[in-house]
């Protein structure tokens, strides 16, 4: 079987957000599974496709807002209106139609699409229709900006959350409805889109590495406590916030917290043992100087890839419910409370036992497992289509 892989951002070998590596981790399994993966999607300025051989680039693309210039916002927002699109999906209009069907028809015979989050459907939905697809579905969308538009500051920005949501919940429905099956990344998550029903939905646990974890022995705690995040995005601003406001003034004023990853314009802690460290090579190395993970998500759908990595790494972590969303299994090691107070007093005292690492392998071949096997019921369904099709 040869898929067409569709996604915004096609991967380049260094996933620096959750929603890339969830991407490289469900391409590994399609592979896994004998399929023969084409994807097609655009890559980051400065970047060069991981697997060039098989992967077609459209152009290069920053699509983080932060990034971008006042005009350039001006015109990703007319085009959203004017195009009837979503924010989001108004960025990837930087190719035509025509051009896109060309980079799908340079691909010669292929059975079907993988269609990789709403962005990029939405973006080019019409011509994306002509084969059956598997539509893996990373959050509910429109459950994302309507919560996004109800902590917004100002009355623009809860408008435009507010028009994102309208619009996704339709696209979501029809992506839904189109789709031969549908992958989500949390059980909640096929209740929500409407496609709970046997056979037509499964959920894919994911890892964040294509390897087990090796042990950790003997590390080094330099700070008290670590968070890594793409904090631009409003679902995870909401739970930053409710950390920095919350959780923080619990905590003695010695317990030091670094918090890694892209931060808002503008965004300061008024606490003396918060320090913002921008954006880090390694992840997984920032996090295992530390001597708890906060896990804060408050907001959102789908799961947390930076609660899985925490896991298969077997680090001492606090988690909200929201953050352990879509997973199973969760380690002796990780304490799950929404109190505030609670939450700092389970920090400290985790970060002082220097006893509360774990292994992280046994989560990690058990999400592994459970990802091969759910991948499985997906290219199935595909697969009697695409047979009743041929036939």
């Amino acid at each position: 079987m040869h898929l067409a892989f569709v996604t915004s951002l096609v991967p380049d070998g260094s996933p620096s957000t959750g929603y890339e590596i969830a991407n490289a981790a469900i391409i590994s399994a399609l592979r896994r599974r004998g399929v023969r993966v084409s994807v097609v999607g655009f890559v980051r300025p400065g970047k060069r496709p991981a697997d060039p051989e098989n992967t077609i680039v459209l152009g290069a693309l920053d699509p983080a807002t932060g990034n971008a210039t006042a005009l350039q916002k001006v015109h990703w927002l007319a085009t959203a209106i004017g195009a009837g699109l979503t924010f989001s999906s108004a960025k990837l209009r930087i190719v035509t139609d025509d051009a896109f069907r060309q980079a799908l028809a340079s691909l010669g015979n292929f059975d079907g699409y993988v269609l990789n989050a709403v962005q990029m459907t939405a973006a080019f939905e019409a011509s994306l229709r002509d084969r059956p697809a598997i539509y893996v579905a990373h959050n509910v969308e429109h459950i994302s900006a309507r919560e996004s538009a109800d902590a917004a500051d100002g009355a623009i920005e809860r408008f435009l959350f507010a028009r994102e949501a309208k619009l996704l919940k339709q696209i979501e429905r029809r992506l839904c409805a189109q789709a031969r099956f549908v992958f989500t990344l949390a059980d909640a998550d096929r209740h929500a889109l409407g496609v709970s029903q046997r056979g037509r939905s499964a959920v894919l646990p994911l890892v964040t590495r294509e390897t087990p974890p090796p042990p950790v022995r003997n590390r080094q705690r330099k700070y008290g406590a670590a968070l890594v995040g793409t904090w631009t995005w409003q679902p995870n601003r909401i739970g930053l916030d409710w950390f920095l406001n919350e959780v923080v003034p619990h905590l003695d004023p010695a317990f030091t917290i670094e918090i890694a990853g892209a931060i808002p314009a503008g965004l300061v802690s008024r606490h003396s043992n918060v320090r913002f460290a921008g954006r880090v090579a390694d992840a997984a190395e920032f996090v295992a100087g530390a001597g708890v993970v906060p896990l804060v998500s408050r907001a959102g759908t789908g799961v947390q890839l930076k609660t899985i990595e925490t896991f298969e790494l077997g680090l001492p972590a606090v988690a909200t419910r929201s953050s352990v969303r879509g997973i199973s299994m969760i380690p002796g090691n990780c304490v799950v409370t929404d109190d505030p107070a609670k939450f700092a007093a389970a920090m400290q005292k985790l970060a002082a036992d220097k006893n509360a690492d774990t292994d992280g392998s046994a989560f990690f071949r058990a999400q592994l497992a459970g990802l091969d096997k759910a991948m499985d019921k997906g290219l199935r369904a595909l697969g009697r289509i695409r047979s009743r099709q041929a036939a």
